[in-house]
């Protein structure tokens, strides 16, 4: 009795399903060479052909159609075993880098993270803070977590909760506005200052919403500000309710081709729960304080 394992099985298989050799090793990641080879070794093991040719490519023999419903369910079940393994492992272990804001970065991920490590110490949580936006096609971070009106192109994701801004100023700050520059310009936000101030009102701007929020602590001026960052500082006053246009989609994604693998699926979703838990504060609602808490 011969010794089958997949890997030989795998090469019939491709053969039969794509019906040339050239196919075939397309759909493996291999040569010519390696596939007729694999094939003309299986033929020689078995002492019988698999295949007729032709000058159209490969067919199986009639007497040979139940071996491939075999080798499907050969294919079937290496693959299940393969799933099995990393949805009961996988998720529980290994690195994952998680992009954001500065200002998710320091007032609300970090807390997050801690209960997702109190449920899986052995996943390996890295932070990358940046508000412009990492290319995560080419590796950069696994996971991004940002204010969005909608996902870019190659992106799978969630809506988690909704940011929501408001003015805030230190008590007798002068009537001047704070700019914002940078990255920022490009925000919801961002957008709705510009259209507020005038160039006599400008007192500064920054490119970081934290760095607005110790310019305005600091007494330089108002400073629209995500709620999240303003409400929970006792320097700091809200004038006013939360700006209703500027609020905004946080989003939870993956690029696409990374999105099922298990151990980032499983950060992704107890990233939103975290977020979800915090939809007040986020938000801006009233009585919701302080970011760090569930």
């Amino acid at each position: 009795m011969h010794k089958e394992n997949w890997d030989d099985l795998r090469y019939v298989l491709a053969v039969a399903e794509t019906g040339t050799v050239s196919a075939a090793a397309r759909q493996l990641g291999v040569n010519h060479a390696t596939v007729l080879r694999r094939i003309a070794a299986f033929e020689e093991r078995h002492g019988a052909p698999v295949f007729q040719r032709s000058g159209q490519g490969y067919t199986l023999r009639a007497d040979r159609l139940r071996m491939l419903d075999a080798a499907r369910e050969v294919e079937n079940a290496v693959l299940a075993v393969g799933r099995l393994i990393r949805g009961a492992e996988a998720p529980l272990r290994g690195d994952v880098r998680i992009t954001s804001t500065d200002t998710f970065c320091h007032a609300i991920l970090p807390s997050i993270m801690a209960e997702i490590q109190a449920g899986a110490p052995e996943l390996r949580l890295t932070l990358l803070c940046s508000n412009d936006h990492l290319d995560l096609s080419r590796l950069h971070a696994d996971i991004a977590v940002r204010p969005s009106p909608e996902l870019r192109d190659g992106l799978v994701g969630q809506v988690a909760a909704h940011l929501g801004v408001a003015v805030y100023a230190a008590p007798g700050a002068p009537d001047r506005w704070l700019g914002v520059a940078g990255a920022l310009t490009r925000s919801r936000a961002g957008e709705w200052v510009k259209q507020k101030m005038h160039a006599g009102d400008v007192a500064g701007a920054a490119d970081s919403f934290i760095v607005l929020r110790e310019m305005a602590a600091q007494g330089l001026g108002r400073s629209v500000l995500p709620c999240c960052l303003g409400d929970p500082d006792p320097r700091l006053v809200r004038l006013g309710d939360v700006v209703p246009e500027p609020s905004v989609e946080i989003w939870v994604a993956s690029h696409e081709d990374l999105a099922d693998v298990p151990r980032i699926a499983a950060v992704r979703r107890m990233l939103v729960d975290g977020l979800a838990k915090r939809a007040g504060v986020l938000s801006g609602a009233p009585g919701a304080v302080g970011a760090g808490s569930g």
